[in-house]
């Protein structure tokens, strides 16, 4: 599937207020889906002592999906479609590497 048609289809299911002017809403959701994934993560190193099973696997999948879902709302409240938002950030993943500037912190580099 393509990144714009999956963007597409979940617009089909978005059902929050103010859509099409929110960014609070999918902005929200991600964070908190993103934490999900964390947690599951947090309990395969305690009750599972750091063995991901395929059971394990599937269940974190399944959380990235709707963090997917909301990098998909959100940017679709923002007005850029996902494969646009995929090639913003390779070319700037590719800028990095090329200066030798990977490592290091800030947005800019």
């Amino acid at each position: 599937m393509e990144l714009n048609e999956y963007q597409k289809l979940a617009r089909g299911t978005a059902m929050y207020p103010n859509i099409g002017d929110n960014i609070i809403y999918p902005t929200l959701g991600l964070v908190g889906e993103a934490g999900e994934i964390a947690e599951k993560v947090k309990k395969v190193i305690r009750d599972n002592g750091g063995i991901v099973t395929d059971d394990k696997k599937t269940e974190i999948a399944k959380e990235i999906g709707d963090v997917l879902w909301y990098i998909a709302s959100l940017s679709s409240e923002l007005g850029y479609g996902l494969r646009e938002i995929a090639q913003m950030n390779i070319d700037k993943l590719y800028s990095r590497k090329d200066r030798g500037k990977l490592t290091g912190s800030g947005d800019n580099r």
